[in-house]
């Protein structure tokens, strides 16, 4: 894989999608927990991870590291992606645990899995700095 990756854009549109169809729609987002430092750290992963996932930085990623590793790479950031668009499906009109946990910890674990199996040191550092901080976010939201 060059630099850019082809295939980290296209799962980043299909988790993107959503959320700026539901942010058209849902002008009120129901965010009431604020924590400056948490959401700072939140957004500074987001925006790390959305980047690693679509750029290959030189000297950073290792690629692929074992046999067949694209197929996997696919198939299970694939699978998450359908089961996060399920997710959203199902719980369009909710504002519970479910979809506070679903929504939040299927796009930590699409970008950990990708970081991982990329050998992307950035990248795993930003989906863990993302996951601790955007799942407290949405399970506090939701409660």
């Amino acid at each position: 894989m060059s630099w850019f990756n082809y295939y980290g854009l296209a799962f980043m549109a299909v988790i993107m999608i959503p959320n700026i169809i539901y942010a058209v729609k849902k002008k009120n987002d129901g965010n009431d927990y604020h924590n400056k430092a948490v959401e700072i750290f939140e957004q500074i992963g987001r925006y790390g991870c959305m980047f690693l996932m679509i750029f290959n930085i030189p000297y950073t990623y290792f690629n692929f590291w074992f046999d067949h590793a694209l197929i996997v790479y696919l198939s299970v950031n694939g699978g998450m992606c359908l089961a996060y668009l399920i997710f959203w499906v199902i719980c369009w009109n909710r504002n519970d645990t479910l979809k506070a946990l679903s929504l939040s910890v299927l796009p930590s674990c699409i970008f950990l899995f990708s970081g991982i199996v990329l050998a992307n040191i950035p990248l795993i550092v930003f989906a863990v700095l993302f996951a601790v901080n955007h799942i407290l976010i949405s399970c506090k939201n939701a409660f």
